[in-house]
């Protein structure tokens, strides 16, 4: 897959984000899956790559609170739940997008590792 970046990047309410692509693609995250997909250090163990963070552990109404661009590759979300150490590369966010084309392309590992 080609690198993209966003043109967009859009609350929609307090259920999902939106990210419309420059090369067209449009994702809707919603928030808990967007939240439960954080790899960082405290979500995911470095060594292993086995998932710490379990989805029931997330608040089923997390949501972003704010978002700060990291370079020209990534976005960090600040989250309801306390949470804003997670950096989101494009490229990740690309290929975790929830759409049916991707999920149907299998363009995605829509299965986080470990304790899911």
């Amino acid at each position: 897959m080609p690198q993209t970046s966003p043109l967009e990047i859009e609350k929609l309410g307090d259920e999902a984000m939106k990210i419309v692509w420059d090369d067209g693609h449009v994702s809707v995250y919603p928030n808990h899956e967007l939240r439960f997909r954080c790899s960082c250090a405290g979500c995911v163990d470095e060594w292993t790559g086995v998932r710490r963070t379990t989805a029931a552990q997330i608040a089923p109404d997390v949501k972003p609170m704010g978002l700060e661009l990291v370079g020209n590759y990534a976005v960090q979300f600040s989250w309801s739940d306390g949470h804003s150490t997670g950096i989101y590369t494009y490229e990740y966010l690309r290929q975790i997008c929830p759409c049916a084309a991707c999920m149907r392309t299998g363009a995605a590992p829509h299965e986080p590792k470990g304790n899911a």
